[in-house]
């Protein structure tokens, strides 16, 4: 069976090499649609692993109380839109003091700005810098490690200390503080000098925003610098024992709404979100984003699949006086019908090969240039293997079954 099955492989890649223009026409056919799939796939792969990293850091025991963009709301027969009011500082400021269920930690924070300068010494770095206004337990909240130095403790936010913790950017080899150890080196902000007492772990980047250009900064000291209108400021919590999680979302949104003064009747216009609530959306985008590419990698390789019994029963018809020696010569209609079918079997896999190889390639580029982790798609690579395995069985069925029936006399009477 095995010298056989060596045989008719042997003769298969005899069959490529007389026909190779077409071969490799069809080859390229399959690459194609094979490389869509695998390239979807692996952009998918890639965004689910960033963004699980992104969010899992922050644990299953914590959760967070924003502003709802928009929210629709159907009323007679048409919808109103509404938009939420911001949490302002004064809201904000009144829950973390109401809000005392035991065991839990509450952090405020506030991006003051996304377009600062910073300056070290005679250097300065382009006006990208995000600045963040942050408590003691913004860090841990949000599950952000640091690699040197310390965090903010209540000392440094209750005195309103002129201290910074950088990102990782700052320290790489094209950072501002390149070459030198960050700790108590003194960066200018806006004019203020603050003296960096901490480095983040590095955490990558989300659709292509950097989050290791960032600079923190107690949340007095930035609002003294940063005075814009209408500042939304966000609310974190963190539960030390996870059993407890959803009586301490109770617990906030009767809080909350105290604060916000909602009578009974009236809806929450603010949002709670859990951290694992986000993970599971991005399970579930994943999951529509994976259907999507099977959708555009099937319609692609149907295409492949037509050109491939194409050639395969064009071949059948030029070879019909060989096939007719064959079965003159004692051939079976399996080993004829085995035959052809190999010899689909080989250009298929050829052409999911190159699929293979291709669509990882645009997957890594993709990746590279969004600045994304990239993963290997394993998953996709097995897809594609079967798939380009099925694309040739479908296609290679008919042919190999036409084959095998050519009456042998016939056969070699054809010219």
């Amino acid at each position: 069976m095995i010298g056989l099955l060596r045989e008719n492989v042997k003769i298969a890649l005899g069959s490529i090499r007389t026909q190779l223009l077409r071969t490799v026409l069809t080859v390229i056919i399959i690459a194609i649609g094979i490389t869509a799939l695998v390239g979807i796939l692996t952009v998918v792969t890639a965004i689910e692993y960033n963004l699980n990293s992104s969010f899992a850091s922050m644990g299953s025991n914590t959760f967070n109380i924003n502003q709802y963009e928009f929210r629709n709301r159907r009323r007679g027969g048409g919808e109103v839109e509404k938009v939420n009011p911001i949490i302002t500082y004064t809201e904000a400021k009144t829950f973390k003091e109401k809000y005392n269920y035991p065991l839990t930690q509450t952090s405020l924070s506030f991006v003051a700005t996304s377009a600062a300068e910073v300056k070290f010494e005679n250097q300065k770095t382009d006006p990208e810098i995000s600045v963040l206004g942050i408590d003691e337990h913004f860090l841990s909240n949000s599950g952000i490690e640091i690699t040197e130095g310390r965090s903010f403790n209540t000392f440094d936010i209750s005195n309103n200390i002129y201290a910074c913790i950088v990102g990782s950017d700052f320290v790489s080899e094209d950072g501002l503080l390149r070459d030198v150890n960050p700790i108590d080196k003194i960066l200018t902000i806006r004019g203020a000098k603050f003296r960096v007492i901490g480095v983040l772990k590095e955490q990558g980047s989300t659709f292509g925003n950097s989050q290791d250009l960032r600079v923190m900064i107690p949340i007095q000291v930035a609002r003294s610098m940063f005075s814009a209108p209408s500042i939304n400021y966000s609310l974190s919590m963190k539960v030390v024992n996870k059993e407890f999680l959803d009586e301490a979302i109770d617990d906030a949104l009767i809080t909350m709404r105290k604060v916000r003064r909602l009578n009974p009747v009236e809806d929450n216009n603010f949002a709670i979100s859990r951290s694992d609530d986000l993970i599971n959306r991005i399970a579930d985008l994943a999951g529509y984003l994976n259907l999507s590419a099977w959708v555009i990698g099937i319609i692609t390789i149907l295409g492949s699949s037509i050109a491939l019994m194409n050639i395969m029963i064009v071949s059948v018809t030029e070879r019909t006086r060989e096939i007719g020696v064959r079965k003159s010569l004692g051939a079976k209609k399996s080993t004829i019908a085995m035959q052809f079918f190999i010899e689909t079997l080989t250009i298929g896999q050829i052409g999911g090969i190159f699929g293979i190889i291709f669509g990882i390639l645009v997957g890594f580029l993709i990746c590279l240039s969004a600045g994304w982790d990239f993963v290997i798609p394993w998953g996709a690579i097995m897809a594609a293997f079967a798939t380009s395995f099925v694309v040739a069985l479908v296609s290679g069925l008919y042919p190999a079954i036409k084959a095998s029936q050519l009456d042998p006399i016939e056969a070699l009477r054809y010219e």
